[in-house]
C-alpha cells in the first residue's frame, strides 16, 4: 500500500498517551491524539468507549461528542463512536478486559440512553448475541442505522444465525475476547469463520493478539472481501513499552508491545498502530497492495453502510 495511503480504524480506545475512556480527557488531549493518528496514516476512526456503568459510559460518550464538535481536526478524523459493551458476556475469557460487574443483558432503554448521550454519533455497537433476548436490541439498533457487531461472546451457531437475521453484520476482533482454553473444534472462532460469507470479520494484526500463522489461516478463509483490520489501540499506541491507563485499568506494555493487565492474566487493547499492522501484513503475510486497501480502507467504510 502506498506510504500516503490513509486508513479507517473502527476501534480506537486511545492513542499517543491519551485515553478516550478517561473522565479526565481534555480538548488538548483529544487534539494531540488526532494529530498523531493522522501522522500515522489514519484518515478516520471510531473513538471507542468500553464497558462501565451506564452513568460513566454516557458521560464519556457525551464528552467525546462535545470535544469533537469543538475541534475541526477531531470532527474530520472521528467518523463516529464505537460502543463496546456493556451488553457482553460475563464469562471469564469472553469478557476480556471489560469489568464483569458492569456487564448487563441488553435492553433497549439502556441502549437508547447511550445513543442519546453520544448525540447521534454512535456508528457501531459491539454486543453478545446471547445477551440480547430475541435479538430485540440488535434489531432496534439496526433501525437506528447503527452497525451491530458480535464480540466478547460465546453464542451458539443457532444464536448467531438469529442475530444475523435480525441485522447483526460484523464480528469484533475475532480470536480475542475468548478464553485461552476452549473446545478444540466447537468454539466461537470456528462458528464465526463458518459464517464469513454473512459477516464482516475484524482482526487485530499485531502478531500478539493473533499469531501471524493463525491470522494467515483466518484471512484465507474469510477472504479480502469480508475481512477488516482494526488496531484496538489504547493510550499506549505509538508510545512504546511502559505503563498506561484504559478506563482506570493499568496497562503494562512489554518489549513486544503486548498490552497486559497489571496481573498479566490477559491482554488489554493494543499498543500497535494501523501503520505498523499494515507493515505486518505486508512483511509477515505478503498481502498484496490491493487487498491491504480493502482490509484497512475500503471494507471498514462499506461495513458501516451495510
Amino acid at each position: 500500500m502506498p506510504p500516503t495511503a490513509h486508513y479507517f480504524d473502527l476501534q480506537v480506545n486511545g492513542y499517543a498517551g491519551v485515553d478516550f475512556n478517561s473522565d479526565d480527557l481534555t480538548a488538548d488531549g483529544l487534539h494531540k491524539a488526532c494529530e498523531r493518528l493522522r501522522a500515522d496514516g489514519v484518515a478516520q476512526f471510531l473513538a471507542t468507549i468500553i464497558t462501565d456503568d451506564l452513568d460513566a459510559m454516557s458521560r464519556r460518550l457525551a464528552k467525546l461528542a462535545k470535544l469533537r464538535a469543538a475541534d475541526p481536526l477531531a470532527a474530520e478524523l472521528i467518523a463516529g463512536l464505537h460502543v463496546e459493551g456493556p451488553f457482553i458476556s460475563t464469562e471469564p475469557g469472553y469478557v476480556g478486559a471489560h469489568p464483569p460487574a458492569a456487564t448487563r443483558p441488553a435492553d433497549r432503554d439502556a441502549a437508547a440512553r447511550l445513543l442519546e448521550s453520544a448525540d447521534g454519533l454512535v456508528r457501531l455497537v459491539t454486543l453478545a448475541p446471547e445477551c440480547d433476548a430475541d435479538c430485540r436490541v440488535t434489531r432496534w439498533l439496526v433501525e437506528q442505522n447503527v452497525c451491530v457487531s458480535a464480540g466478547h461472546c460465546n453464542p451458539s451457531l443457532e444464536q448467531l444465525h438469529r442475530a444475523i437475521d435480525a441485522g447483526l453484520s460484523m464480528f469484533t476482533h475475532l480470536g480475542n475476547g475468548c478464553p485461552l482454553l476452549m473446545h478444540r473444534h466447537d468454539n466461537i472462532i470456528q462458528r464465526v469463520l463458518s459464517l464469513s460469507d454473512r459477516l464482516w470479520i475484524c482482526f487485530i494484526a499485531d502478531g500478539v493478539h493473533v499469531p501471524f500463522v493463525a491470522l494467515k489461516n483466518y484471512l484465507k478463509v474469510v477472504g479480502p472481501e469480508r475481512a477488516i483490520i482494526v488496531s484496538d489501540a489504547v493510550a499506549a499506541a505509538g508510545q512504546g513499552p511502559g505503563v498506561y491507563q484504559l478506563a482506570g485499568q493499568q496497562v503494562v506494555v512489554d518489549e513486544r508491545l503486548a498490552t497486559w493487565s497489571a496481573d498479566r492474566s490477559h491482554l488489554v487493547g493494543s499498543a500497535c498502530t494501523m501503520k505498523q499492522m499494515v507493515e505486518n501484513l505486508v512483511k509477515e503475510l505478503h498481502i498484496p497492495d490491493q487487498d491491504i486497501r480493502k482490509l484497512a480502507f475500503s471494507n471498514p467504510r462499506l461495513a458501516l453502510r451495510s
